[in-house]
């Protein structure tokens, strides 16, 4: 699936981003997939996850299986 200026998105950043600027946002409007993107480079490129793989990670960071970064 490619991600363009055609294609409308709806994003969504996430509420504990703060105000510090190093955020992904992600936009839940696609069945299966999870595109995911750099918000601090709206124009730029977004990478797009099979929604099981997207789980996955986010199970991994709440369990703290990357430590401190």
């Amino acid at each position: 699936m490619k991600l363009n200026a055609s294609t409308p998105v709806h994003w969504r950043k996430s509420s504990y981003s703060g105000n510090g600027g190093n955020c992904v946002e992600i936009a839940p409007d696609f069945p299966g997939l999870v595109p995911v993107r750099d918000s601090k480079d709206p124009e730029g490129p977004a990478l797009v996850f099979p929604t099981p793989a997207w789980r996955a990670f986010l199970t991994a960071v709440q369990a703290d299986e990357f430590g401190a970064v």
